[in-house]
């Protein structure tokens, strides 16, 4: 398997990940919509066409990752999978429908809007994964885990050879760290021990560089 990095810069980095297999494409988010153009020539680079790309994978339903969904599902001919926790997210069209809220989501909210970045096209997901659900079927040796926390629906996608797409769990902007925007404290943290309990060699955050799982700093338990 080829993982094929595409990374978004609009204000920030926001990072998708194409894989390429020997049953076809996977892609794993879809960036920005305002910078689509980055994102297809990249896929036309890695020889992605049309009729090629056999599932869009979504992490979470915050818009710096659902941008493009509904575009390449068009044009692309994928289908589209997330965790129905999001759900009311890419329905709506508003990534905080459903968010406990707080301090740093209402802070968050109102720069999106300010950045013209709060509104992207709705879509409703074709299946729904769920913990632990086994996506060789679809030709891709890999397993979905639910990480709640950062959103409800929030998951990584792990392969069997250790490769965890993590979505917004952990970022990797400066050194490999938790994430800083939560909506659920207890449940955040509670997704970041079990991350102790599988077997991770390489992390591909939704923000930042990739990293060994090794480099990231454990915080001290009591």
């Amino acid at each position: 398997m080829e993982i094929i990095p595409i990374t978004s810069h609009y204000i920030f980095g926001v990072n998708a990940y194409l894989l390429k297999t020997g049953a076809g494409y996977f892609l794993i988010d879809t960036g920005i919509a305002k910078k689509r153009e980055q994102l297809e020539k990249k896929l036309q680079e890695a020889g992605c066409r049309p009729g090629d790309l056999k599932l869009i994978i979504i992490t979470h339903g915050h818009l710096d990752h659902v941008g493009n969904t509904a575009y390449l599902r068009d044009k692309y001919g994928a289908k589209v999978a997330m965790h129905r926790g999001d759900y009311g997210m890419v329905e709506s069209g508003d990534m905080f429908v459903d968010a406990k809220g707080g301090v740093m989501i209402g802070l968050v909210g109102f720069l999106m809007k300010v950045l013209g970045l709060s509104d992207y096209e709705r879509f409703t997901p074709d299946t729904y994964f769920d913990d632990g659900q086994d996506l060789s079927a679809y030709g891709l040796d890999a397993t979905v885990i639910h990480f709640p926390g950062h959103s409800k629906g929030s998951i990584g996608v792990l392969t069997a050879g250790g490769d965890l797409f993590c979505g917004d769990l952990l970022v990797n902007t400066g050194k490999p760290a938790k994430n800083t925007l939560i909506d659920d404290s207890a449940e955040y943290e509670a997704s970041v021990e079990r991350l102790r309990t599988l077997e991770i060699k390489t992390v591909y955050p939704g923000h930042g560089k990739p990293f060994q799982m090794q480099q990231f700093k454990w915080p001290e338990t009591g």
